[in-house]
């Protein structure tokens, strides 16, 4: 699905060389290139303040910490997502709100969201999924009516841009309260190891994701809220940024690919390519088709017989949120969410990264189209 190893040989001697660097100062943890590594990403974004940590995952749960929010606090967020965006909700011991998901992008439908807000709403938790922006004006327009902090998660789509109906743009990640993202090595931005970053504007609440992400401490040994140990090393700082600098010119590589890939699908009666919502810049972390069929094992069929042909193909995400055994306490089985419950049985994602050339986007394309013919 992501073809590192070859991505690697193209910067390998840049990398080898921040690698070492880092060895040789023998400061592995918050080295130089740390810092380097968050001003460079928070000009990138055009954000006053990036502050990295050891995932994603971490990301998330840290930047629930610093809303303080409280057991049985409701966190709104789409079933259709990766179970972390979820998992710390639960794990925070805050209720998990599951909305439903628009039918083309596959984020968070605004409607089901305005609808899901109770007196118990302490944060949103939009889902920028695939590398496709969410509705933010939306988004943001429910809540500021209700004075309710919004936690992007923007682990897929860390690049995106989205255009407001007045003309101006940010970048995803940047528009909520706080953003965050993952540096798992196949994201669009990727370390060759575990790592993640939260973003913000606001200063006070910056330096409180600080202290949480380094045991509470104000400063050394003053430890002045409960925080956790979650940190990224000089080693993955050093590495991503060498692939920071390449980063745009990777997306419009993979923006190239999803072309060839939409143009060869297009008149097809049952694959839908992904759709491309005019107000914002699909960055194509996947690139997912939905089988327009009510055959069941359709999407199940069409992957064992790519996966025949050597062609790797994944299914993001085969089980939703409310469909999770781990939130039955949560009355997760009571949801009735029949757009997420028909996407999830339809996506199917196909190879994507910048290093996919003509013949093997064609080769991929010819092999799905063959499969119903």
């Amino acid at each position: 699905m992501v073809d590192l190893k070859t991505e690697y040989q193209r910067l390998k001697k840049e990398i080898d060389t921040a690698v070492i660097d880092v060895i040789e100062s023998a400061a592995f943890i918050n080295g130089k290139p740390v810092q380097d590594f968050s001003k460079a990403l928070a000009d990138y974004l055009n954000v006053k303040h990036v502050i990295p940590c050891a995932n994603g995952t971490d990301a998330l749960q840290i930047a629930m910490m610093a809303l303080d929010l409280q057991p049985g606090d409701e966190v709104i967020t789409p079933s259709f997502t990766y179970i972390a965006t979820t998992e710390v909700v639960a794990l925070l011991r805050l209720n998990p709100v599951f909305v439903e998901v628009d039918k083309q992008t596959f984020n968070i439908d605004v409607e089901s969201l305005r609808k899901a807000i109770t007196p118990k709403t302490k944060a949103i938790v939009p889902v920028h999924l695939y590398g496709q922006s969410c509705d933010m004006e939306a988004i943001m327009q429910v809540a500021n009516e209700h004075n309710i902090p919004v936690i992007e998660d923007n682990a897929q789509s860390i690049g995106g841009d989205y255009y407001f109906t007045d003309g101006t743009s940010k970048k995803t990640g940047t528009i909520g309260t706080i953003g965050t993202t993952s540096f798992y090595p196949a994201k669009n931005l990727g370390a060759y190891g575990d790592g993640g970053a939260m973003f913000t504007n606001d200063d006070a609440l910056a330096q409180r994701l600080t202290m949480i992400a380094n045991h509470g401490q104000s400063k050394r040994y003053y430890h002045d809220v409960v925080g956790c140990n979650s940190r990224l090393d000089t080693i993955q700082a050093a590495i991503l940024n060498i692939r920071l600098q390449h980063l745009d010119k990777n997306i419009a590589a993979r923006i190239k690919a999803a072309d060839h890939y939409s143009d060869a699908f297009k008149d097809h009666s049952i694959i839908q390519p992904p759709f491309r919502a005019k107000n914002n810049r699909h960055v194509f972390h996947q690139y997912t088709l939905i089988l327009n069929s009510d055959r069941k094992d359709l999407r199940d069929d069409l992957s064992a017989y790519l996966s025949g042909k050597k062609i790797p193909n994944m299914i993001y995400y085969p089980v939703p949120g409310h469909r999770q055994k781990m939130f039955e306490t949560f009355g997760a089985l009571e949801y009735k969410l029949a757009v997420t419950d028909w996407l999830t049985e339809r996506v199917i994602s196909l190879p994507m990264h910048p290093e996919l050339d003509e013949e093997q986007l064609q080769f991929i394309a010819d092999n799905v189209l063959a499969y119903f013919n």
